[in-house]
């Protein structure tokens, strides 16, 4: 196995700017899921839960970063160049989980690599997903539509060029409740997109432990991970 051939999965919770941040009781969870996902994809699995802990070639040893991060998660300058230039260049891929969007709001280029910016998640309920384009890896084990439950985040910034795969149609939500805000791009909870020669997916579901033991959960992150490393189109 080459050098280039971890994935590491990074679950921190770090303060927000303005306090504290919000604790996932699914991060065991979805770490073991991770790790055996991983090795299923050919790859061994490193787990971060601190960013300042990690050695000097802990990116440079990644084919994968996985992103399971909430708050401020405290990269240091040397570690963003190294994420956003081997992304770029396609010696890195991206899966973001869940919350990662709802990190590193005092980094600006953080929001390129996962996608958009949270804004809010004012529903957990039962829907009905959209599936958007039933040939993904990630979504080709779904049907048309997904019955889900979960956190639905909002967002703001979507990228323009980001392939929406799963979205909540409007009928679905109490547009109406406290903190609702539609964006002119809806409710996707999926997209993938590529940033320079690199790929990246992102999931927003997966709030609950039980989701780490649904079958179709982790064909979906199966499916994403296998696409960030270059199957399919």
């Amino acid at each position: 196995m080459s050098p280039a051939e971890t994935l590491l999965y990074v679950t921190q919770v770090a303060p927000y700017r303005d306090g504290p941040a919000g604790a996932h009781s699914v991060l065991e969870q979805s770490a073991t899921a991770m790790a055996e996902l991983a090795d299923a994809a050919g790859l061994r699995y490193e787990r971060c839960t601190d960013v300042r802990a990690l050695d000097g070639d802990a990116i440079s040893r990644a084919a994968v970063v996985g992103l399971f991060t909430i708050g401020e998660t405290p990269w240091s300058a040397p570690q963003r160049s190294s994420l956003l230039d081997r992304l770029r260049t396609g010696q890195l891929s991206v899966v973001a989980v869940h919350s990662a969007t709802d990190s590193c709001y005092g980094w600006d280029d953080y929001g390129r690599i996962v996608g958009a910016r949270f804004n809010g998640h004012p529903w957990t309920q039962s829907f009905t997903l959209d599936v958007l384009e039933p040939d993904h890896p990630a979504l080709r084990h779904l049907g048309d539509t997904w019955d889900w439950h979960d956190e639905v985040y909002q967002f703001r910034d979507l990228r323009a060029d980001a392939r929406v795969l799963l979205q909540v149609p409007d009928k679905e939500l109490d547009l109406s409740a406290p903190g609702a805000h539609r964006p002119s791009f809806g409710f996707p909870l999926s997209w993938c997109f590529t940033e320079g020669d690199g790929r990246v997916f992102s999931t927003t579901l997966g709030h609950f432990p039980g989701a780490c033991e649904s079958v179709d959960y982790l064909r979906h992150l199966a499916g994403g991970l296998a696409w960030a490393m270059g199957e399919g189109k």
